[in-house]
C-alpha cells in the first residue's frame, strides 16, 4: 500500500502506526482489474490480535491461490485512528491496496467470540457502510460473517446480511464462486439475486428470509423461510 502524506500525517498522531500500512512479507497484492470477485476481510479486533487468528491466516491463502479472486484485509482502528478517519473524511482501507472497504463486492467479517459484536459496528461504521441490513442498497457490499460465535446468529442477524455456520473452509470459496457467477461485467450483482442463491448453499443463513412469530411470554414459537431457497433448518458445516 502507498502511504500518502495524508496517512502518513494521521499515522504520525496515532499509537502503533504499523497496523494500517501492510507490506508485510508474503502478503498478497493482486491487480484489482484483474478480479472478478473482491473481498475484503475485516478482523474485528487490532492488527495484532488479527493477525494471530490462524483461521483469518487459512483463508487468506485459500482465496488468494484462485487468480480472478481477491482477498485484503483490513481491521478494527484503534479509537485514536477512527477518530483521525473519521476527522480527514476518510473511510476504512485495506492493508493490500489501501482501497476503501466499501468499494469490495463483499465484506466479510470472523466473529470468534461475542465481545467482538461492537467492533463490527465501530468498523461498519468507520468503513461508511450502513450498520443495519435493511438500509443496504445495491450500491453497498454484501456483508457477510462467519465463526464459531456465528452459531448463535441473532444478536447480529439486523448487521450481517448472511451467515456462514461451520466451517470457512468449506463454504467461502462456494460463495464467491456463487457471487462470480452471477457478476456481470465490473458491476456488482444485485443483492437480493446474490442472496437468494447464496440462501441455496447449505450453511447460509440469510436472515431477512425468515419471518419469526413470538409466544405471549415472549419466547419464539416459529422461524418461518420466506422464500424457497431459505431452508427450514440451518446445518452446520
Amino acid at each position: 500500500m502507498r502511504v500518502t502524506s495524508q496517512l502518513e500525517s494521521m499515522l504520525r498522531r496515532v499509537s502503533k502506526p504499523a497496523r494500517y500500512v501492510g507490506g508485510e512479507l508474503n502478503s498478497v497484492v493482486k491487480n484489482w482489474d484483474d478480479a472478478r470477485v473482491r473481498l475484503a476481510f475485516a478482523f474485528p479486533e487490532v492488527y495484532e490480535v488479527g493477525m494471530s487468528n490462524l483461521g483469518l491466516l487459512t483463508l487468506y491463502d485459500l482465496v488468494n491461490r484462485e487468480p480472478d479472486l481477491l482477498f485484503e484485509r483490513t481491521f478494527t482502528p484503534w479509537p485514536d485512528m477512527q477518530a483521525e478517519l473519521r476527522a480527514a473524511g476518510w473511510p476504512l482501507f485495506t492493508l493490500e491496496s489501501g482501497r476503501p472497504v466499501r468499494d469490495f463486492d463483499l465484506v466479510g467479517f470472523s466473529l470468534p467470540y461475542e465481545q467482538v459484536y461492537t467492533n463490527v459496528l465501530s468498523t461498519l461504521s468507520v468503513a461508511g457502510i450502513p450498520l443495519l441490513a435493511s438500509e443496504r442498497t445495491d450500491a453497498d457490499p454484501i456483508v457477510l460473517a462467519g465463526g464459531s460465535a456465528c452459531y448463535n446468529p441473532e444478536p447480529m442477524a439486523d448487521f450481517v446480511d448472511l451467515f456462514a455456520i461451520g466451517e470457512g473452509e468449506d463454504v467461502l470459496l462456494e460463495l464467491l464462486h456463487a457471487y462470480r457467477e452471477l457478476k456481470v461485467g465490473d458491476r456488482r450483482v444485485p443483492r437480493a439475486e446474490f442472496l437468494r442463491r447464496a440462501a441455496a448453499i447449505p450453511g447460509i443463513y440469510v436472515p431477512s428470509f425468515y419471518e419469526v412469530a413470538y409466544h405471549p411470554n415472549g419466547a419464539v414459537a416459529a422461524v418461518t423461510p420466506t422464500v424457497p431457497e431459505a431452508a427450514a433448518f440451518v446445518a452446520k458445516r
